[in-house]
């Protein structure tokens, strides 16, 4: 009646006169609890003179009853919501609760309805709290004394952070508004199990930090109390102490820590030098930087006592004569210290870097083992990248800039060392000198460059050379002009040189060569002068005749795809890479595939599969990053190469005649092999760029796949059909196509000679419409789990899941903007899983196998949670899968079965006594991939309860002896690691 306006407030208030005026409190709350639930609701439609009557009716109550308590404070949360509370009524109302309230005598729920008021009150009533003074402080520090409830807590802290960042008076109270909140100091909270408040131990640890590091007035009560909780043995009190300091730092000056400072640096060193945590060790590098940093920004706007440097003169007396000593155990907690509190501010770091550098170079001349300069120059290292930090080097005040040339000297040596450790230390810190603009002097960056080279080519372990390429990557974009004019030139002329030396040994070099290249190419400039090396390498090797010469020409693609990969966020380095690379690779494969040049195929490299496989990357990376309007700009030239044989873009298109990848005859089945890079560029373009003539192409690509006797041009057909119908429109011209290709597989499936190729259609099309959700997805599903009855094609349709549940490298993938939606996994399980379940059942016993190894395809694929929640309905399949003799299987399930066992215990122990069983077994089997993932799930077993698995014990140790003398290094050393934690297993502390 309230809500409809057919009452009011009042009115209610006269009908509840003989419950509200009862000499029986239980039925005066009564009265007052309909009341307030009516208020709750209606709060909102009150008038001013009501909610004053209100308020001074509900005051009156709080002086009744310990029982009718609960429900006037419920109807003055009520009210402390109403918009039309008259000036002065928040204040009544709080001196009322403080005067005549035991807050912390009622109930949880009660006192939260009183944090509730206070808190309504401060958001819409703050000058009017405000004109209370410190009482209000006052009045709220009585309220939440002794609180113990982690609910009210949470919100008592944010009050108490209101009271402080809104600028409340504290007048005299700060200590008591300290202590009443610090009591509870450091957090010691466990949730209950199955806790439906979800209150985490986290949530109350912060919100007191956000209490305590709010304000400056607790400095003097804080930091005893955060130094006497540094000193406990509890971890936990350590690490939120230190956090605590951290967050301080951001508001505490000179001041505040002037006093405290000796025994903070006393607590800080004794910890990062004694601690075993890496955590205590990492929050007290955090507290000394913060706390270095605040004295950095106390001194800009103080005339008093420099404390900053006193606290770092502390530090490297304490720290500084620990870095003489190389071998010893403090020398890294002392080096970890001084780059904290270096990184604290510019001014820090030059203060504590001119005390340090000097004497870490002496020291790296005066040790002269290996292990001892690399840690000098490790702890050096750490000092350079500090550096980075603050930019340009202030030639005036940089103690870095002071030592240049002994610091250099320094770096140089270490790349000239034997021991590769050292020169792997010495090649990062060569890439940190780089970095800072001005510090490398001109000849000191050509010294930079012939040491790079040296390492890339001439080194003999592989880690130093793959190093100094990769520094050479990132400091190429800083010296563009340095790297093009002295490095480039250096790799081109050991690329061309022809030097009697061993074939093995020219190989060797040609390879880190071609690497070398690759790994420079990380500026536009560099690009342009790179990549025609490379191509006229590969076309110098293509015309070679030497059987050998494949993987000189995969080595080449490799190089040339390693540059796509760095020009894909450069648009201009990009649209060169394409324009130059993609005709250029065309010409070359078309010019291989002409039919006078064919008679000598094997020697043939550019149109062999594994280099074929190496071009579509390049092609592919050259392709996905382009802007749609130059991507539209290049389609145009290369579609109608293949479908019209349109050769005039290519350089080099003097060919001796036409090219017809989709004609007729046998004498072009090497062109047709050339359907890969067609594959490689359109399935790689934006998904708004239309392909000119594309129901052509789709239509050929068609034929091609079911028509092909070469396995590899119908799959790279098939693979190049499914990608363009992957991103094709929905529509009219889709269906049409996808009904001319299920006309087309389903006579090929069912008999005739080219039933794989069918099949390997009909896989690729089926995952090109699972990625994208398309209707039909499920009637060729439908196919494929029919086709697992099939004793011809049944072992290749159930590896065919896999496929369909893999990410697939060079087509229907995210990076070559294929249409893939999320949950399509999943999805997939749901729709199809029962079906090969029932399938399994019903199937013959020579097929029954493909239905096992389809489903454990099906669920190696699928995310972890998705198939925890599943388990109980396959688990009984999967046990059975074991018992497969078809390796794959076998391999499949034990690969599926491993994480369920670490991630669903409790499941997974009733089986126990089969999965012991079958596991044991299989650690005997003849293909060591099995023995390998059968040893890892019996391991993986002792993570299930030790009641369940302890009668299995000497069992499963006596039947592991026998792989511990297996003849494969791989599968001891997975015994060794199984039946040790099994020999523990019930031990105490276990």
């Amino acid at each position: 009646g309230v809500k409809d306006g057919r009452w009011t407030v009042l009115q209610l208030v006269e009908a509840l006169g003989f419950c509200l005026e009862n000499t029986d409190p239980r039925m005066r709350g009564r009265g007052i609890q309909l009341l307030s639930q009516v208020l709750l609701q209606c709060y909102s439609l009150l008038q001013e003179k009501e909610v004053l009557h209100l308020v001074l009716f509900y005051e009156s109550r709080l002086q009744d009853n310990h029982l009718v308590i609960p429900s006037v404070l419920q109807g003055l949360r009520a009210l402390s919501m109403c918009e039309v509370l008259s000036p002065g009524l928040a204040v009544s109302v709080l001196k009322a609760i403080f005067q005549e309230v035991h807050v912390q005598s009622l109930l949880q729920l009660d006192r939260h309805t009183v944090y509730s008021i206070i808190t309504n009150f401060m958001s819409t009533r703050e000058e009017e709290l405000k004109g209370l003074g410190a009482n209000f402080t006052f009045g709220f520090i009585q309220v939440m004394d002794g609180e113990k409830d982690p609910r009210n807590l949470l919100v008592a802290f944010q009050i108490v952070h209101d009271l402080i960042a809104k600028d409340y008076a504290l007048g005299p109270f700060v200590e008591e508004l300290f202590e009443v909140t610090s009591c509870y100091f450091p957090v010691d909270f466990t949730p209950p199990p199955n806790d439906p408040h979800g209150i985490q131990r986290e949530d109350l640890i912060l919100s007191l930090r956000a209490v305590l590091a709010s304000t400056t007035q607790f400095a003097e009560f804080l930091l005893p109390l955060l130094i006497e909780k540094l000193d406990s043995e509890l971890q936990s009190a350590k690490l939120d102490s230190l956090q605590t300091l951290t967050a301080c730092c951001a508001i505490y000056g000179q001041k505040e820590l002037q006093e405290f400072l000796p025994s903070l640096w006393s607590s800080l060193r004794r910890e990062v030098f004694q601690t075993a945590s890496e955590k205590i060790e990492t929050e007290c590098l955090a507290a000394l930087r913060a706390l270095s940093a605040c004295l950095s920004r106390s001194v800009l706007s103080s005339d008093s006592e420099d404390l900053l440097d006193s606290f770092l003169s502390s530090i490297l007396q304490d720290c500084r004569h620990h870095l003489c000593e190389p071998d010893m155990k403090l020398v890294w907690p002392s080096a970890k210290l001084l780059q904290a509190a270096a990184g604290a501010s510019l001014r820090t770091y030059h203060r504590i870097t001119h005390s340090v550098l000097p004497l870490l170079l002496e020291q790296y001349t005066k040790h002269t083992q290996s292990s001892q300069r690399r840690t000098i120059l490790e702890m050096l290292l750490g000092f350079l990248e500090l550096q980075q930090k603050w930019g340009h080097v202030e030639e005036d005040e940089s103690p870095l800039l002071l030592h240049q040339a002994p610091v250099c000297s320094v770096v140089f040596s270490a790349l000239l060392d034997p021991s590769v450790q050292l020169q792997l230390v010495g090649i990062k810190a060569l890439t940190v000198l780089g970095s800072l603009q001005g510090f490398l002097s001109s000849s000191n960056l050509e010294l930079v460059v012939d040491h790079l080279i040296r390492l890339a080519l001439h080194e003999e372990d592989s880690q130093s050379s793959e190093a100094a390429m990769e520094a050479a990557g990132s400091l190429a974009p800083t010296y563009p002009k340095v790297f093009s004019g002295h490095m480039v030139p250096r790799l081109e002329e050991e690329l061309q040189s022809e030097r009697e030396e061993s074939y093995h040994k020219r190989q060797s070099l040609q390879q880190r060569c071609l690497q070398a290249l690759a790994a420079v190419s990380t500026h536009t400039s560099i690009v342009k002068e790179t990549v025609p090396i490379l191509l006229q390498h590969l076309q110098k090797v293509q015309k070679e005749t030497e059987a050998k010469n494949t993987q000189d020409v995969i080595s080449v693609c490799q190089s040339l795809h390693r540059v796509a990969l760095q020009c894909q966020q450069d648009a201009e380095g990009c649209w060169y890479f394409h324009q130059t690379v993609v005709p250029c690779l065309l010409a070359m494969a078309v010019q291989a595939a002409m039919p006078e040049s064919t008679h000598t195929l094997p020697g043939k490299a550019l149109l062999e599969e594994e280099v074929l496989a190496a071009m579509i990357p390049v092609i592919s990376a050259a392709t996905t990053h382009l802007s749609p309007e130059l991507a539209a700009q290049s389609v145009s030239r290369v579609v109608p190469l293949f479908l019209d044989g349109d050769v005039s873009f290519l350089p080099q298109n003097n060919f001796p005649c036409s090219f017809q990848p989709f004609g007729d005859g046998e004498h072009l089945e090497a062109q047709r092999r050339l359907i890969a890079l067609l594959m490689a560029f359109v399935c790689s373009l934006p998904r708004d760029v239309a392909i000119p003539q594309q129901e052509w192409l789709l239509r050929e690509l068609l034929a091609l796949s079911c028509s092909s006797n070469c396995p590899f041009t119908a799959t790279t057909a098939a693979k190049c059909f499914a990608g363009l119908v992957n991103k094709h429109p929905a529509g009219q011209q889709l269906d049409e196509i996808l009904q001319l290709a299920v006309n087309r597989m389903e006579p090929s499936l069912a008999e005739g000679p080219r039933r794989t190729q069918a099949l390997t259609l009909l896989l690729w099309v089926t995952k090109a419409l699972v990625l994208r959700y398309h209707p039909l997805s499920s009637c060729l599903t439908d196919k494929l789990l029919g086709l697992l009855g099939d004793t011809e094609l049944g072992p290749a349709t159930a590896d065919g899941f896999s496929l369909l549940m893999a990410e697939s490298p060079d087509v229907l993938h995210k990076g070559c903007h294929a249409d893939v939606r999320i949950m399509f996994r999943q999805r997939f399980f749901t729709d199809n899983v029962p079906k090969l379940v029932q399938g399994f059942h019903g199937a013959g016993p020579d097929v029954k196998a493909n239905y096992l190894k389809g489903l454990s395809h099906v669920l190696n694929h699928l995310p972890k949670p998705v198939l925890v929640t599943e388990l109980p309905t396959l688990l009984s399949l999967l046990l059975e899968a074991l018992s497969c003799s078809d390796r794959v299987v076998q391999l499949s399930t034990l690969s599926c079965l491993h994480p369920l066992l670490l991630e669903a215990p409790q499941i997974m122990s009733l089986h126990v006594d089969t999965l012991v069983t079958k596991f044991l077994n299989l650690t005997s089997s003849p293909t060591m991939a099995v023995r390998i993932a059968a040893l890892r799930c019996a391991h993986a077993l002792t993570s299930l309860p030790t009641t369940v698995l302890l009668p299995y014990k000497g069992r499963v140790i006596r039947a592991l002896a026998k792989p511990l003398d297996d003849k494969k290094r791989l599968v001891r050393k997975e015994a060794v690691a199984a039946r040790g934690e099994w020999f523990l297993l019930g031990s105490p502390g276990r």
